[in-house]
């Protein structure tokens, strides 16, 4: 487990420079989407439940259309763009090409979605069952994410990228609005792939509330950031490749995030499996290893809270194999 701290030092010696988007661009964001996105519930998880030594609210963003947080940010993008005959084309991992074929079909638009050979099986399914049309083209993210660039630009497509577009995760930080109307918390644990959703968690609550970084340590794009001071490349591997495998964070993500996000931490592959069977076992939740590492954080003592901090953190997504878990 390893842990980054932003410190006033290293904020003084940045160039000064705004986020992309603000919160009352996610509360644009949210009024937008709320018609075509579930309100998803809140748990308010007692002392002693799952063995954590404090309250912790958590949201169960799991249960979101197409299964994951995605849904909000497709959805917002879809809505505000002008969307060619072609279509939309996006890549993924699977959970966001879940949410863009969902959107689309609901918009009425076609869609096609190029992912890993790494990605789940239950992911490729709910992709053709939202009637996308799905492309399996190399081994990690970042080579079907070029496989699909070249596909858009032949046929004069949409392109809806996973993470690095204003208008897909402002739609995401909507989740953010709304858990903050559901529970009070002093932090927020989010988990981190390209940085979309942690970027618009930051632009709504992070001038409010504490927003801390959770990855795991085979997929530590935000922290090596953090560390170097801009985005660089780091190899993926581990159990939540599929879902948090960009081998480099967002650009204008990680502005937003060396600004208002507070701490970044890492777990390990055990603790996120340890967290999607507590989960299940006391929760009956289904969790993918996304979906559980924030949990995971607070679990294994990656981050530990202030006797009085109030914490919270999202399940963000469930597109698994319920086999794996239960």
């Amino acid at each position: 487990m390893s842990s980054f701290r932003t410190s006033p030092a290293a904020s003084a010696g940045r160039t000064a420079r705004e986020p992309m988007i603000a919160r009352e661009h996610v509360e644009a964001a949210w009024s937008r989407v709320r018609p075509h996105v579930r309100r998803t519930p809140a748990l308010a998880l007692a002392t002693g439940t799952l063995g954590l030594a404090m309250p912790v609210a958590l949201k169960l963003e799991s249960l979101q259309v197409s299964g994951s947080f995605k849904g909000r940010g497709a959805f917002h993008k879809l809505l505000v763009s002008k969307v060619p005959a072609a279509g939309v084309i996006a890549a993924s991992g699977g959970n966001h090409g879940a949410a863009v074929a969902y959107a689309a079909r609901a918009l009425g638009h076609r869609a096609e979605i190029f992912v890993p050979t790494i990605s789940a099986p239950t992911k490729v399914e709910r992709l053709r069952r939202y009637g996308a049309i799905v492309h399996q083209v190399g081994a990690v993210y970042a080579e079907a994410r070029a496989a699909s660039q070249i596909r858009a630009e032949e046929a004069g497509a949409l392109t809806v990228h996973a993470y690095e577009d204003p208008d897909v995760f402002a739609g995401a930080g909507s989740v953010a609005l709304e858990f903050a109307e559901q529970a009070c918390f002093d932090t927020l644990l989010v988990a981190v792939g390209g940085g979309g959703l942690i970027a618009g968690c930051a632009a709504a609550l992070g001038e409010r509330v504490k927003i801390v970084a959770v990855e795991t340590e085979g997929t530590p794009t935000l922290h090596a950031a953090l560390r170097a001071g801009r985005p660089v490349d780091v190899p993926i591997s581990g159990i939540a490749a599929d879902a948090l495998g960009a081998s480099r964070i967002g650009a204008p993500n990680f502005e937003i995030a060396r600004k208002l996000v507070a701490d970044s931490v890492l777990v390990d592959d055990a603790a996120v499996r340890a967290a999607q069977r507590g989960l299940w076992d006391e929760l009956r939740v289904i969790a993918e290893p996304a979906g559980a590492t924030g949990l995971a954080a607070l679990l294994s003592g990656a981050y530990r809270p202030a006797p009085d901090e109030v914490v919270a953190t999202l399940v963000c997504g469930a597109n698994t194999d319920p086999a794996s878990v239960v």
